[in-house]
């Protein structure tokens, strides 16, 4: 894999979670916020890690994994410039997720929580809604605040 495979991977996940995002919620111009890589092997995560060394720098380590900030990368739902490589994990075996920016959370919360396919996880500093669908192998998030907005991003 190159630099160029892995742009056409994330462009992928953040264009699938787009197809669930918009099957599940009424606005579809939310933009997207980051993108995560879900590895599925050691090797896996060595090798992105290698490459995404090559189109961004590491900001920040969380305990699953790499945060790398990225040259702006196009995508279907706007520019990314966040890029997470997540440490092999069994409970996640899709090819990984895309975390959308919600204009009015809390609104996007009562209107959503109570559906089929939405779950709220609350961490520490932040809370973000899940959305995962059988017919997708991948998941899309939505995080209170954002995670540009967590880490001061412009």
């Amino acid at each position: 894999m190159n630099r160029e495979d892995l742009k056409i991977k994330v462009k992928n996940i953040v264009e699938k979670a787009t197809v669930l995002k918009n099957k599940h919620i009424d606005n579809k111009n939310v933009p997207v916020n980051y993108a995560c890589i879900f590895c599925q092997s050691e090797k896996e995560y060595d090798e992105l890690l290698r490459i995404a060394r090559k189109i961004g720098k590491a900001i920040k380590k969380t305990p699953t994994g790499l945060l790398f900030q990225i040259k702006p990368l196009k995508t279907v739902s706007g520019v990314l410039k966040l890029l997470k490589i997540r440490i092999p994990d069994p409970t996640r075996p899709e090819l990984g997720d895309a975390d959308f920016t919600i204009g009015d959370f809390p609104e996007f919360e009562k209107k959503y929580l109570s559906k089929k396919n939405f779950k709220l996880i609350q961490r520490k500093d932040f809370k973000m809604i899940e959305l995962m669908d059988s017919d997708f192998d991948v998941r899309a998030y939505f995080s209170d605040p954002p995670l540009d907005k967590q880490l001061n991003l412009k």
